[in-house]
C-alpha cells in the first residue's frame, strides 16, 4: 500500500471483505447468543437504526470527505482516474473510525448491547456498500438493481458536475439536491 494512494494488493483488497464479513457475523452471533432475551427487540431496532444510518453516513463521507478533505480527496481523485484499481480506505482506518466514532460513543451513552447492535447495523451497511461498490466497478450482471447502481455511479465518475454521491441509494442525493444532470458519456 502506498501512503499517497491507498491501492491494495489483491490479497489486502479481498481481506477487507472477509474481515468485515467476519465482524458482522461475530457481532450478530454475540448479540443473539449472549444478549439478554428481554432486549432482543431493542437490539434489533438499534441494528436497523445502524443500518439505516449508514446510508446518510455513506453520502456524507463521499460528498464531504472523499470530495473535500485531503488526503482522502487525493485518494478518491485517483479512484476516479482509475476506477478499476484496487483503491479503498485502508481497513485499519475504517475499522478504527467505526470503533471510535460509533461504538465508543454509543457505549458511553447507553449500554453494551445497544452499542453492539448499533455498530452491527452500521458494519452491515458498510459491508453492503463495499460489496456494491466493488460490483459496480468489477462485475457484469443482468441484475436490474446493480445495473441502475452502475449507471448512477458511472454518471458520478463521468460527469463534470458534482453530485451523485450515493453508491447504494439515490435517496440522500435527492434529499440534498445533488442528483446532477445526466452525462452524455456512457459509464466509465
Amino acid at each position: 500500500m502506498n501512503i499517497s494512494t491507498p491501492e491494495h494488493s489483491r490479497a489486502a483488497y479481498r481481506a477487507d471483505f472477509v474481515l468485515y464479513g467476519i465482524a458482522v457475523l461475530l457481532l450478530a452471533a454475540f448479540l443473539l447468543l449472549a444478549g439478554p432475551p428481554e432486549q432482543r427487540l431493542a437490539m434489533l431496532l438499534w441494528s436497523i437504526a445502524g443500518l439505516l444510518s449508514w446510508t446518510v453516513i455513506e453520502y456524507g463521507l463521499h460528498r464531504l470527505v472523499l470530495h473535500g478533505l485531503q488526503p482522502f480527496r487525493r485518494w478518491h481523485d485517483e479512484h476516479h482516474r482509475r476506477p478499476a484499481a484496487l483503491i479503498r480506505t485502508p481497513t485499519i482506518l475504517s475499522g478504527a473510525l467505526i470503533f471510535l466514532l460509533v461504538f465508543l460513543p454509543a457505549l458511553m451513552m447507553g449500554n453494551l448491547w445497544r452499542a453492539c447492535a448499533l455498530t452491527l447495523g452500521l458494519l452491515a451497511g458498510y459491508l453492503i456498500y463495499t460489496v456494491t461498490h466493488h460490483a459496480i466497478h468489477h462485475w457484469r450482471s443482468d441484475n436490474a438493481w446493480l445495473k441502475r447502481r452502475q449507471y448512477w455511479h458511472g454518471l458520478h465518475h463521468d460527469s463534470d458536475q458534482a453530485g451523485r454521491y450515493g453508491v447504494t441509494s439515490v435517496f440522500w442525493d435527492e434529499v440534498f439536491g445533488s442528483t446532477g444532470q445526466p452525462s452524455k458519456n456512457k459509464f466509465f
